[in-house]
């Protein structure tokens, strides 16, 4: 292909085309991040990312060439299967158009420290050269958004900015100097409520487990507090996973930090549940999450979301860590599944095979986590 993609994307983004705009991370020093060490940050120019548009453009007319060879104007199974065989290069817009063209997702890790008149212009070529594109979004540190004004915010969502994803991780002070996030709960708060203001989409993300088994409560207190300061229009839950090449694995190694184990993270979900304020959504969608039915529309669902919280916590022991278990291998995904004799049964046969190995189950588990993206 000629043109750059970045490693990462939300998982709310797997429709979208990919625009690089920098290269890496700007700050790159959060210690439970592994993604971007080793790597040096660097811009690209516009007329760099310009070239790429192009590029992605003429990619696309490609596409539909094939489509059109087929008799059809649209991207379908068959124009995909005949891009595989015939011109590989073309897959990634080719399944994006499959998808409807109509996201795009600007990377890498912090596009809001591009200039602001640099980065309109980029999404207004974006705009220009695909007339279907209805949403763009961008990850932004908090940190950097303090930077700008609302009125430069503005600017950005006349272009055709839709939506910033933030990672707020936690709300406790203490925690956010101690993985090196370079932002205070007060920054996000004002972040957060300038995305607001300037009539844009807000995306913030928490990590449950950030807090360890030392300081869960008040991970859990002060980061239901920083959300309901700035309801945002969504909440996307994470939860930590200690990845090899991060920095977080020296602090474990020496005792500062002990990872939290799953009935320690419902106790931390519950206590933030309980005490957060807001009206807009909750969203569990990532693998790592224990309880992904922790999902729904504030303040209407909240009972609702909380009720499964208390549902995991209710179980038996050993029930409770069957659940954990099969999670974590993928065989359930929501409480209910449990009542598959079948599956019951099979994450059983694993849990005993642990046991004879004296394998501890919570140790099992965090190791396993690291085997998803």
């Amino acid at each position: 292909m000629n043109f750059e993609q970045g490693p990462i994307r939300p998982p709310s983004e797997a429709e979208s085309l990919l625009v690089r705009l920098t290269r890496n991370c700007p700050w790159n020093k959060c210690l439970f991040c592994p993604v971007f060490k080793g790597g040096k940050f660097s811009w690209r120019t516009v007329e760099e990312i310009k070239n790429d548009i192009l590029a992605m453009k003429e990619a696309e007319e490609k596409v539909m060439m094939f489509a059109l060879s087929m008799g059809g104007e649209e991207v379908t199974r068959e124009v995909l299967q005949l891009v595989y065989e015939q011109e590989p290069d073309l897959l990634q817009i080719a399944f994006w158009l499959f998808r409807g063209g109509k996201n795009v997702f600007l990377q890498d890790a912090d596009c809001m420290v591009v200039p602001p008149d640099e980065l309109a212009e980029v999404i207004y070529f974006i705009k220009e050269q695909f007339p279907s594109v209805e949403r763009v979004t961008t990850y932004g540190r908090s940190k950097t958004i303090s930077r700008r004004n609302v009125e430069q915010l503005r600017m950005l969502k006349e272009a055709g900015l839709s939506r910033v994803h933030t990672g707020l991780e936690t709300g406790y002070d203490f925690l956010l100097d101690f993985i090196c996030k370079g932002v205070t709960a007060e920054e996000h708060i004002q972040a957060g409520l300038m995305v607001k203001e300037a009539g844009l989409s807000l995306c913030e993300y928490i990590l449950m487990g950030i807090g360890g088994r030392r300081y869960w409560r008040e991970h859990a207190l002060d980061t239901a507090m920083v959300l309901s300061a700035i309801d945002p229009h969504f909440i996307r839950v994470r939860t930590l996973v200690a990845r090899k090449g991060s920095l977080l694995i020296k602090h474990i190694e020496n005792g500062d930090f002990q990872i939290q184990n799953d009935d320690g993270l419902a106790l931390e979900e519950r206590l933030l549940l309980q005490n957060l304020e807001g009206t807009g959504n909750i969203v569990s969608d990532h693998i790592l999450n224990l309880l992904e039915e922790v999902q729904g529309r504030l303040p209407d669902d909240m009972e609702k979301i909380i009720g499964v919280v208390n549902s995991y916590l209710a179980l038996p022991p050993e029930e409770r860590a069957n659940f954990s278990l099969g999670r974590r291998l993928g065989l359930y995904r929501g409480l209910g599944d449990m009542k598959d004799p079948g599956l019951y049964q099979q994450v059983e046969g694993v849990k005993m095979s642990l046991k004879k190995r004296g394998k501890d189950l919570d140790e099992f588990v965090a190791e396993y986590m690291n085997n998803y993206i």
